[in-house]
């Protein structure tokens, strides 16, 4: 496993908007309230969406980090 699984910007990012989004879609359902459910829902893709760009932007782990941690002839 790499070095820094887990432990960057992108994964950070998109962990942190998605779990707003399950905290934000739960107090919707506990409150009877639509609205705050379905935005807390619109938040999950968002992290997705934040967590591919962010990494593609450089912010993710490097493209060679799990091939540098491979034993020798694979």
């Amino acid at each position: 496993m790499a070095d820094n699984h887990g432990n960057t910007i992108a994964a950070w990012t998109a962990v942190t908007i998605a779990t707003l989004g399950f905290v934000v879609g739960g107090i919707g359902l506990m409150a009877y309230s639509w609205i705050t459910f379905w935005i807390g829902v619109a938040l999950l893709p968002i992290g997705a969406v934040a967590g591919i760009v962010l990494a593609k932007a450089g912010y993710g782990a490097p493209k060679n980090a799990l091939k540098s941690r491979q034993p020798a002839g694979h």
